[in-house]
């Protein structure tokens, strides 16, 4: 048996990661983030807990609409949530969510949080882009409507990939450069685009359009994405499968629940393990 533990150990060590994150042991979770972001936390504490995952806690939220990470940094003392968490060395996880970059919040975070708890582990959200246009966001003027429902795959790849391709060169810029940092991307944005592609290709349980899945003309999700989102949170987090897991509280009065749940599963896992920077294989 200790010959066992020590082999186990080696290969632990071989792929960088500890014994804890791929264990059962549940994590304690430290949050910041705007309206796309701060509903998840529940919705993965809900999933840990039907996956039998013991102690999964959610030590703090820090919640502000459309918020940059910088914006949770700069909070004067008595309002910041973030920043006594991470000085006293109690979180094990922290999820942030930028908009657009640059963020010089994610960097101060980051280092605050390595300074205290150098095992800290932290992961951004991959977005949707807002009102299907980045230019859109960073105007004054915001339309009364978008079309969603005449997007095409090829059109949604190409509004989102520089998007995509923003955070990525940040968060390896960070890692490279900030001694320890261990920043995992979160790919919601990549599910989302294969969730739509799936309601264009007419094989979305309950759908048939693509406008249906959001509240509104900004992109805030319906129970869907919310329910997506959560899935690859969870999966990037415990770096384990959420197939099987029951149907998860947004789901649960729409028509076809059962099937959008397993697609929704599907969808989050196969996303996350074929994104090179959730750090999460098969």
């Amino acid at each position: 048996m200790r010959l066992i533990r020590s082999l186990l150990w080696v290969v632990l060590a071989a792929v960088g990661l500890s014994a804890q994150e791929t264990s059962s042991k549940g994590l304690k979770v430290l949050t910041a983030g705007h309206s796309f972001h701060v509903w998840m936390p529940p919705l993965v504490a809900e999933m840990a807990k039907s996956a039998g995952i013991q102690g999964h806690e959610q030590l703090a939220i820090s919640s502000i609409g459309g918020s940059k990470v910088i914006q949770h940094w700069d909070l004067p003392p008595e309002k910041n949530k973030a920043k006594p968490v991470l000085v006293a060395g109690q979180a094990e996880l922290f999820t942030m969510a930028p908009t657009f970059l640059p963020d010089p919040g994610i960097e101060n975070f980051v280092k605050l949080g390595l300074e205290h708890n150098s095992r800290l582990r932290f992961t951004l959200q991959q977005n949707w882009v807002p009102y299907e246009d980045p230019a859109i966001w960073l105007s004054r003027t915001k339309p009364k409507s978008v079309d969603r429902d005449g997007k095409t795959v090829a059109q949604l790849r190409a509004i989102h990939d520089p998007y995509f391709q923003m955070i990525e060169g940040h968060v390896k810029e960070l890692n490279g450069r900030i001694p320890g940092a261990r920043i995992a991307v979160v790919p919601c944005g990549e599910a989302v685009l294969a969730l739509r592609a799936k309601v264009i290709a007419g094989e979305a349980p309950g759908l048939s359009r693509q406008s249906e899945l959001f509240t509104d003309v900004l992109g805030h999700p319906g129970p869907q994405i919310r329910a997506l989102t959560a899935y690859c949170h969870f999966a990037v987090m415990y770096r384990r499968d959420p197939t099987g897991l029951p149907v998860v509280s947004p789901l649960a009065k729409l028509p076809r629940a059962e099937a959008m749940n397993r697609l929704l599963q599907s969808i989050a896992w196969n996303t996350v393990t074929d994104y090179p920077l959730s750090g999460v294989t098969r």
